[in-house]
């Protein structure tokens, strides 16, 4: 259209140009013509449907399919929008596509979800042209559907399959050697270097002219907490995920790796008061119950209030329990200030205090520092770093177990530490 523009100025200065202009013009009118009756006739049919799990994970990339079928006599160029839910903040998506005669094609694209809840897909809209691409025709496919974005259930199956597999020190997760005995026994070996002598049957190894012992397991039926800080400590941001979303993701692992070696599981969430209390069970539906629990939870804009905490773990468990509790603590005053409750906590119970390091100030404490107010930033950094550290030490001072840990490690030393305490018998 712009050269048809541009000729008829041009043809002012030569006229045989105007009818060579006429005759393009006329030419594109009939083309456009065309174009409209191939796309608009009713034998222009397209099918669309969207595959989605009814469940998502929180923070894992995952598979969503469109089924696209040219239903036409004829060959077509497509660009599919899907409509994305709102909580994606998706506002430039769209696939390109050629749908040959008669064709089924099957796209996929990925997404992220980084928050909880419902998520709702709309309508997919496929915009059609032809082979002379004048006219674009849209069609709009109603095919409206729901999905729940749940804690991570991926990674949570990745854990439990790492945690009982023989092959999982390879990727992390150990298991020790018991220093001590259990109350249940197994089964019978043939004693190897480290086995505890005591625990050499001598009945069996007369028989066997061999030293057998007795091996025993991880008592079962034991009590496990995971105890949610859901104050403003845990809005600090992390790979789009906030720390709350990693604790609650690292807490659907290690309860259901918990429910796998028997024992029973709850799960505690708090800030300014205590939102939600499950009493520890066992079974399958102890499972179900907590992550309907947890896919509802959302950061209060409040200090966490571990007097109220305290005195509701006091009132409710009464068995020794092996507590986990995932908090932030970015200076030794804030430790300082709930310590008296913490070792209250723990002459009860087992307690493991689970915080995080601060990854962007350990990040820009390592750099090299080019002048003298970048000398100043990375002393104050390395302040911050060494106050983690001291928090560590003092919780260790008074019998508290402490896991410090960079958010994207939490789950693998999170699950560690159970391993580790299981073994020793020391729940």
């Amino acid at each position: 259209m712009a050269a048809m523009v541009a000729a008829y100025a041009i043809s002012f200065a030569y006229p045989f140009l105007f009818y060579l202009c006429h005759a393009v013009l006329v030419l594109f009118i009939t083309a456009f013509i065309a174009d409209i009756f191939l796309l608009f006739n009713s034998q222009v049919k397209i099918k669309a449907s969207r595959k989605v799990q009814p469940v998502l994970s929180l923070g894992e990339v995952q598979h969503v399919e469109l089924h696209i079928e040219n239903q036409s006599p004829m060959k077509m160029r497509a660009r599919v929008i899907d409509e994305l839910p709102e909580q994606l903040q998706e506002r430039n998506f769209h696939l390109h596509l050629i749908l040959e005669e008669n064709e089924k094609k099957k796209i996929q694209y990925d997404v992220r979800p980084l928050s909880r809840g419902e998520y709702l897909f709309g309508n997919i809209n496929v915009f059609l042209q032809s082979i002379l691409s004048l006219v674009e025709r849209r069609i709009i496919v109603e095919c409206e559907s729901s999905t729940a974005v749940f804690p991570n259930i991926i990674q949570m199956k990745k854990f439990e399959l790492m945690a009982f597999s023989r092959l999982n020190t390879f990727q992390g997760l150990r298991r020790l050697r018991r220093l001590g005995h259990s109350y249940e026994f197994e089964q019978i070996k043939e004693y190897v270097q480290g086995d505890d002598y005591r625990s050499i049957n001598w009945k069996a190894t007369s028989r066997k002219a061999d030293l057998m012992v007795n091996q025993f397991e991880d008592e079962r039926a034991q009590q496990v907490y995971c105890m949610i800080d859901k104050g403003r400590a845990m809005h600090m941001p992390f790979n789009d995920l906030s720390l709350l979303d990693h604790a609650i993701n690292t807490s659907l692992v290690i309860l259901n790796i918990a429910l796998r070696k028997h024992d029973k599981v709850g799960l505690v969430s708090f800030a300014d008061k205590c939102d939600v209390f499950v009493k520890a069970e066992k079974g399958g539906y102890q499972l179900r119950k907590i992550m309907e629990q947890l896919y509802r939870e959302q950061e209060r804009m409040f200090e966490a209030n571990f007097e109220n905490l305290y005195s509701i773990i006091r009132s409710a468990i009464t068995q020794r329990s092996l507590l986990f509790l995932f908090t932030n603590f970015e200076s030794y005053y804030a430790m300082e200030r709930v310590m008296p409750l913490l070792r209250r906590m723990n002459l009860r119970h087992l307690l493991v205090v689970v915080f995080f390091e601060n990854t962007e100030i350990e990040d820009y404490s390592k750099q090299k520092a080019n002048s003298l107010e970048e000398i100043y930033n990375h002393t104050i950094a390395q302040k911050f770093s060494a106050e983690k550290l001291q928090i560590v030490q003092q919780l260790t001072f008074y019998g508290i177990q402490s896991i410090l840990t960079r958010p994207e490690e939490l789950a693998l030393n999170t699950v560690n530490k159970y391993l580790e305490l299981k073994s020793r018998g020391l729940i």
